[in-house]
């Protein structure tokens, strides 16, 4: 059943080990730079028991009659990947900001994982009733389910065994009960979340058939032995009034270190096969960029909206050269909106009887998103203006002495006043000018991988045969050419 709230932040009360800014946190859920964030993941959770939004945040299943949430559903459906849309666009507004580690960009990788028994049977039959029993769990019991991909690495220019072993994460012994691993993983959300599904970096394995580097496993982020050591968050910096997104959706990344964790047998996805891990990596995100480009898609439309009401408050929406500007990041946006929806439009059943979205669509929309998206951050700074990085925070606006001034200086007409302006500009300045908005920039470039990765994304899914044909016959090539292909 769909947990509450309450039932969530319950559940990381587990005594794990937690530290942030050099202070040991005792409860995550209450220390100040984790808790708004707790505090949206379970408004999530209580948005499937809301009568105005559990229709469109849960379902009922047919077979149990139990309500289930709709992120995490098997979609087999093109009306399973609109509702799931639909849910995340209900998630985004309500948080009125952009999350984007609270699961359902998540469970995708474990249908990846479900696609990709027969491949996973061929090198190691152990472990795909693993895969299947733990898509139900999650289905059934509805964890904040994340994942961890990024390790330290160390020097890359060297296989994991030629340096510190820990650099990557790494199996030291096998026991009756399990694995035990070590090693260390950088993970969204991992302090505050429930399970995390661990699996190899994109990996230096040379020629080798076996690696102890080569395991996947669904970590349960209770476990004895995990130390999660926070960067310092950004939310309690500053007055929220001057800095509302840093204070409401500022996700906070960890440093999980495993410190010889046994991993039981049932938990383990895939284990020492490169040529399984290999292909693992290549499909991983054959369903979670769906949901990591669709956050793009709301990112474009806050800058859309702050970059308009800041030239409609100061009559510059009719200029042509400021229309120019809002047409641009409207074609970004629209970009966004086409690839996902045309993604969906020309799903294809998956290898293993899923719906997935498009492939070459869907990766084609996720590099459309993010090549383009410091260039639309800097639009939507030029159409704000300089006032974004010159204006008093909230306090001067309420001090006796200097408020009368800037009552004066910053109210334009009845309609615009001081403070909705001042408001205005706060929200602008930490949507694209904060601290917060240039780690959520870094973040979005390689949150799900890095440009080159998603480039070759591209090119093993793209049709490539279509062109050479067309090209083959319009420039009248004779067929002998096919036999230099390699």
């Amino acid at each position: 059943m769909i947990r509450t709230g309450e039932e969530y932040r319950e559940s990381i009360r587990d005594g794990r080990e937690v530290w942030i800014n050099g202070e040991r946190v005792k409860d995550v859920t209450t220390h100040p730079m984790f808790k708004p964030i707790v505090d949206v993941r379970a408004r999530i959770y209580d948005m499937a028991h809301e009568q105005a939004t559990q229709d469109a945040m849960s379902y009922v299943d047919e077979q149990t009659g139990e309500r289930n949430c709709v992120a995490n559903k098997l979609p087999h459906t093109q009306q399973d990947w609109l509702d799931k849309r639909a849910a995340a666009d209900l998630v985004m507004r309500e948080a009125r900001g952009v999350v984007t580690r609270v699961g359902d960009e998540t469970i995708g990788e474990m249908w990846s994982l479900f696609d990709g028994q027969d491949v996973l049977n061929e090198v190691d039959p152990r472990f795909s009733q693993n895969i299947r029993n733990h898509i139900a769990t999650t289905v059934r019991n509805d964890p904040f389910h994340i994942s961890a991909n990024t390790d330290p690495k160390g020097d890359r220019s060297k296989a994991p065994q030629d340096q510190d072993p820990d650099m990557l994460l790494h199996v030291v012994k096998e026991t009756d009960n399990g694995i035990v691993v070590r090693g260390a993983k950088y993970e969204t959300a991992a302090a505050y979340a429930n399970q995390a599904f661990t699996k190899p970096t994109i990996a230096n394995w040379g020629n080798d058939a076996l690696s102890d580097y080569a395991v996947g496993f669904v970590m349960d982020l209770g476990s004895p032995g995990l130390k999660f050591i926070s960067r310092t968050g950004f939310a309690g910096r500053g007055p929220v009034e001057d800095y509302p997104l840093s204070n409401r959706v500022d996700e906070v990344e960890s440093l999980v270190v495993f410190d010889n964790v046994e991993i039981p047998w049932e938990n383990v996805l895939f284990y020492q096969h490169t040529k399984a891990a290999s292909y693992i990596r290549s499909t991983l995100h054959r369903y979670s960029a769906f949901a990591f480009t669709q956050r793009t898609l709301h990112l474009a439309d806050l800058l859309i909206g702050a970059a308009l009401w800041n030239v409609k408050q100061s009559g510059l929406e009719a200029q042509q050269a400021v229309q120019e500007k809002l047409a641009e990041l409207a074609c970004w946006r629209e970009s966004i909106n086409a690839h996902l929806t045309a993604a969906v439009t020309m799903a294809e059943p998956s290898p293993g009887g899923l719906l997935m979205p498009n492939q070459s669509l869907l990766y084609t929309g996720r590099v459309v998103a993010l090549s383009q998206l410091p260039h639309m951050m800097h639009l939507a700074r030029e159409l704000c203006g300089g006032q974004i990085c010159v204006t008093p925070d909230f306090g001067a606006f309420e001090d006796p002495d200097t408020k009368p001034w800037l009552d004066k200086f910053y109210s334009i007409n009845d309609n615009w006043v001081a403070d909705d302006r001042r408001k205005l500009l706060a929200f602008a300045r930490d949507l694209i000018n904060s601290d917060y908005a240039g780690h959520r920039l870094t973040f979005q470039l390689f949150a799900q991988s890095p440009p080159f990765a998603q480039l070759g994304a591209i090119y093993r899914n793209f049709d490539f045969e279509g062109p050479l044909e067309l090209v083959k016959e319009a420039a009248g090539l004779s067929d002998k050419i096919l036999g230099s292909e390699r």
